[in-house]
């Protein structure tokens, strides 16, 4: 049986994607401290219901199970940092320092750690003690924006007002619209400096994305309206930024593309139009050169329970054919089949992922411009130069990527993205992509959506033809309650040219590494 999904046909209880695939990072749990073993799989099991309690804000739920880790393994760096979490929750903050205190003891670069005991000393009006940390945090963590972001708000209140604004400006470049909640902070520091006419400009841009945010349309009615530069925003902010409680990781989804920046090669001039450029090209020549390919696609369904523990794995396999073409109207139209024996509604969960492939024409010459692009630097994927490029879709800007519907007749939703990309040196291939949601859409109950795929050449013998083609995807999603992890391998591919199905050899070992 074929199961066909295009941007035409919308099966029953489809999930589904306009142009874009649904894709996977690996799982992962609460990262280990540096100095301590793993824990055994109960004492994480009981570590994760800790964390899933906390990230709810139940405190209460929490403490049987910290206590189950702390009797067993009192010195586990991250039962300690919970513990801190715990009881900052719980408005005890003399002992929630002591745990980050020994965290730190244990594992002397633990961000979190660091982070939530500068908080804490924020609160406390010791700004001096609390650079200290962060100044740690920043060496440690010189790409993450919420390191930058707190060290702002401790020169803020140190009186250090242009180190403030280069921090909190750092912030800003680094976490991109994650880091948002830095600009209020920010145009009170550049009220403070005399430039009330830039702390506007930054006030105004910030509630133009975040509209409910009353203290922050306060503060721009206090600017407008004071004629005094150390008028009503005289005084530093009451509280720390940002609460511990953001502090905390997810113990199954990945880190947010935007938390930092992985690391480039300093000094190093990026050409972003040459780069988009040729790669659009490269992207315009994978579509003229296939009418259609097959593959064998592996996928691999895990469920992750309220906890964020993950199930037995179900496995299963297909037949998989996908189209690119251009319809009448000039746009790219993206068909998928598979032969299975599963019908969509009994895929697990009812939910069957479709797009995977076009996730690359984000960078076609025809969408690229739907999105805000900044080019990070060069890199390293897989031990080749690549350039790092971050992208976001603009609200300015029609969403043509992907696309979410419940059932053959459900209203459709479009799910902005942001993600980065790894873009080959040499050949400006697409080698590897990430995505996340702009922001969840409460709407349809689409908490978190990540992506992940690598792209490598298959040689296709009998054209003496090479195409950069997916190779592995994963996808964490958490929808309508649903969570769930999918890894998708791909290989045995065919190409199709009108009639005639090309037989592939194995690529030569230069060609079968994705670089």
């Amino acid at each position: 049986m074929l199961l066909r999904v295009s941007r035409w046909a919308f099966p029953v209880l489809i999930f589904y994607f306009l142009l874009a695939p649904c894709l996977f990072a690996q799982y992962s749990s609460l990262p280990p401290g540096e100095d301590h073993p793993i824990l055994g799989s109960k004492l994480q099991r009981e570590l994760g219901k800790a964390l899933e309690a906390l990230r709810a804000n139940k405190p209460a739920d929490a403490r049987n199970h910290l206590d189950t880790v702390y009797r067993s393994v009192p010195g586990d760096a991250d039962a300690n940092f919970l513990f801190g979490i715990y009881s900052s929750q719980m408005n005890d903050w003399v002992h929630a320092r002591s745990y980050w205190e020994r965290v730190l003891a244990l594992s002397p670069n633990h961000l979190g750690a660091l982070l939530s005991l500068s908080s804490a000393l924020l609160r406390e009006s010791k700004p001096n003690e609390a650079a200290q940390y962060l100044n740690r945090a920043v060496e440690a963590e010189p790409t993450s924006w919420r390191a930058h972001a707190v060290l702002a708000d401790a020169y803020l209140r140190q009186g250090r007002l242009d180190e403030s604004i280069n921090q909190a400006e750092r912030a800003l470049e680094l976490g991109h619209g994650q880091a948002g909640v830095v600009q209020p902070l920010l145009a009170w520091t550049l009220n403070l400096h005399g430039d009330r006419e830039r702390a506007i400009q930054v006030l105004q841009a910030y509630l133009l994305e975040n509209p409910s945010d009353a203290a922050a349309a306060k503060q721009l009615e206090n600017l407008q309206t004071s004629f005094e530069s150390s008028g009503a925003a005289s005084t530093s902010p009451p509280q720390p930024m940002l609460p511990t409680s953001a502090l905390l990781p997810s113990n199954w989804l990945p880190t947010d593309i935007d938390e930092k920046v992985p690391p480039v090669e300093s000094g190093v001039p990026c050409n972003l139009e040459e780069v988009i450029a040729k790669s659009g090209n490269r992207i315009q020549e994978l579509i003229a050169n296939m009418d259609q390919f097959t593959a064998t696609e592996a996928v691999s369904h895990v469920s992750i329970n309220k906890w964020g523990l993950p199930s037995r794995p179900i496995k299963f396999e297909f037949n998989y054919v996908v189209s690119i073409k251009k319809n009448r109207l000039g746009l790219l139209n993206v068909e998928e089949y598979r032969d299975s024996h599963y019908s969509v509604a009994q895929f697990p969960d009812g939910i069957a992922t479709t797009g995977l492939p076009a996730l690359v024409l984000i960078f076609h010459p025809s969408n690229v411009e739907n999105f805000a692009l900044a080019c990070e630097g060069l890199t390293r994927s897989h031990g080749a130069p690549a350039w790092q490029i971050h992208f976001r879709q603009r609200t300015d800007r029609p969403n043509t990527i992907r696309t979410y519907q419940s059932g053959a007749h459900g209203p459709v939703y479009s799910v902005p993205l942001k993600g980065r990309a790894w873009i080959a040196a040499d050949n400006f291939q697409i080698v590897r992509l990430e995505t996340d949601l702009v922001a969840p859409l409460p709407q349809i109950r689409l908490a978190a959506d990540h992506a992940a795929i690598e792209y490598g050449p298959v040689h296709f013998r009998a054209r003496n033809l090479d195409m950069w083609l997916p190779q592995i995807a994963e996808v964490f999603y958490d929808w309508k309650g649903r969570r769930t992890h999918r890894r998708h391998n791909f290989k045995n591919y065919l190409l199709f040219s009108v009639d005639d199905k090309e037989h592939i050899s194995e690529p030569k070992a230069q060609d079968a590494k994705p670089s």
